[in-house]
């Protein structure tokens, strides 16, 4: 009998939001000890003082520090980071449960 592996990420934009900051680090935007420094920072301004499992808190706080690195390096304007955030959340709520969400325009 063969056991399968359990996911290493609860869902799938946890994957997305982790595999996106690891190219664009690799891609020489910002330096890994920035980006660690600035999740760090985001930590300890939400209060996670508990033990994170890697689900939703874990990745929200990601991809706020990750959103905070585009802003203040300049490779994103604030407001089109909200737009983008609002048309995601448009798109996800209004996807039925187990499909594919996908933005309008793309």
């Amino acid at each position: 009998m063969s056991v399968r592996p359990e996911p290493a990420f609860e869902a799938p934009w946890h994957a997305q939001v982790f595999a996106l900051t690891v190219a664009m680090n690799e891609a020489g935007q910002f330096a890994w000890t920035e980006w660690a420094e600035t999740f760090g920072a985001t930590l300890k301004t939400r209060g996670l003082a508990k033990e994170l499992d890697g689900g939703d808190d874990y990745f929200n706080a990601w991809l706020e520090a990750l959103e905070t690195i585009l802003r203040d390096k300049g490779l994103a304007a604030a407001a089109d980071i909200e737009q983008m955030r609002a048309e995601w959340e448009g798109a996800y709520l209004s996807t039925p449960h187990g499909q594919p969400v996908r933005l309008p325009r793309g």
